[in-house]
């Protein structure tokens, strides 16, 4: 049986100039960072680009048990954080800075 997902977006802030860097790194993004995303829950990821703002506006779907707590303790995100912190707004723990997004509308 599969499970439910709940659909979640967020928008972080790319720092200026840093555009190419950032679908570089995405492009080339970590294979046990995938499936470390994948094993918690997380599935139908997109990330998208405001040009003008150099807001980056994520997508997802998470599984309905997924725990909020488990990947910004792990090891493999703590890592990518770090490796991402230069081009993009963070906290002092390398996360990045991100604010979520209230649904106001869907279709299926």
């Amino acid at each position: 049986m599969k499970k439910n997902t709940i659909r979640n977006a967020f928008k972080m802030k790319l720092k200026p100039g840093f555009e190419a860097e950032y679908k570089k790194r995405h492009d080339e993004i970590w294979p046990e960072l995938l499936e470390l995303l994948s094993d918690t829950g997380i599935q139908d990821y997109s990330i998208f680009l405001d040009e003008e703002t150099l807001t980056l506006f994520a997508v997802q779907k998470i599984s309905e048990d997924f725990n909020h707590d488990l990947l910004p303790n792990h090891p493999i995100v703590k890592k990518w954080w770090t490796y991402m912190a230069d081009i993009m707004d963070t906290n002092p723990d390398h996360s990045p800075v991100a604010m979520p997004l209230k649904e106001v509308f869907h279709l299926d």
